[in-house]
């Protein structure tokens, strides 16, 4: 007979681990219950896309395009910490099914919105899930403008896993005005020349070396050099993780053609343009 305090439901591992290693044990629980709420988070569509904005470096007035952002909501309305699960998931079908979201929603926005040019992130993984080439296909055969204002991102990290199969891809539908962005620049995985094989679009240069520019001297040469090799390859740049204006005015006399961070605006899930589906017909009458 169980007796009253037994453990006898949790496996007698689990409960050694449990009292040798208490906080990690807990760590885990609290990663267990975020992908659970992940899951459904998926599963009944509480899920959005919060917009940052990247403006023209030598005009920081004028935006260039927004970043959307997919952003994951608990039952109570209240964003799920990716920093949970989002390690957990890059290999899992549930970062496929994050990806699915992703660019289902930036795709609605762009075609309720055509005067807007949004960037939607994806893993390489992606490349091969059928729900989200075939979202990708129907959604574009549907609207080919769609094609010239959508920008896919992929991180330099996830672009090296399957580096065959993103090229590839790009080959495949840059034809069709997909724009595409190597996300987090800078890592070290990626030479330069798979760089050039890649052909990316857009470069976006990794936070570590664009944050405090202006007053650590350390990244100066190693960020003006990142920005040498995209513009041998003619790629535009954009600098993440602009957080003040010195850092703003540093990176454009480097020769960013782009900035993005919280100097000039953070994620929003309402955005001025998201809140006027209208405008668009309304100007045109």
């Amino acid at each position: 007979m169980k007796q009253p305090g037994a453990e006898t439901d949790i496996p007698k591992a689990d409960v050694e681990w449990k009292d040798s290693n208490p906080l990690a044990f807990t760590l885990h629980e609290r990663e267990s219950d975020s992908l659970a709420m992940v899951r459904a988070a998926l599963r009944k569509r509480r899920v959005c896309l919060a917009y940052q904005p990247v403006v023209l470096g030598m005009d920081t007035a004028r935006i260039g395009f927004h970043e959307g952002l997919i952003r994951l909501l608990d039952p109570s309305g209240r964003p799920i910490p990716a920093a949970s699960f989002m390690h957990r998931i890059e290999a899992d079908e549930l970062g496929r099914e994050i990806d699915c979201a992703a660019l289902d929603l930036g795709l609605a926005a762009l075609a309720a919105h055509p005067d807007q040019r949004i960037a939607i992130n994806m893993s390489a993984r992606s490349i091969g899930y059928p729900r989200w080439m075939r979202t990708l296909r129907e959604r574009l055969a549907e609207d080919g403008t769609l094609a010239e204002r959508l920008i896919l991102e992929i991180s330099e990290s996830s672009a090296m896993e399957l580096p065959e199969i993103v090229m590839a891809f790009l080959r495949q539908w840059r034809p069709r005005g997909i724009s595409f962005a190597m996300d987090d620049y800078g890592s070290g995985k990626v030479s330069i020349p798979q760089l050039h094989a890649f052909d990316f679009d857009i470069l976006k240069i990794d936070g570590r070396f664009t944050r405090r520019i202006a007053r650590e001297g350390r990244y100066h040469e190693v960020t003006a050099a990142l920005l040498s090799v995209a513009r041998q390859f003619d790629m535009m740049t954009v600098a993440e993780a602009v957080e003040t204006e010195d850092d703003a005015r540093w990176l454009t006399a480097l020769g960013v053609d782009m900035l993005q961070g919280y100097a000039f605006g953070a994620p929003t899930i309402r955005p001025d343009w998201l809140l006027m589906p209208d405008h668009n017909r309304g100007a045109k009458a």
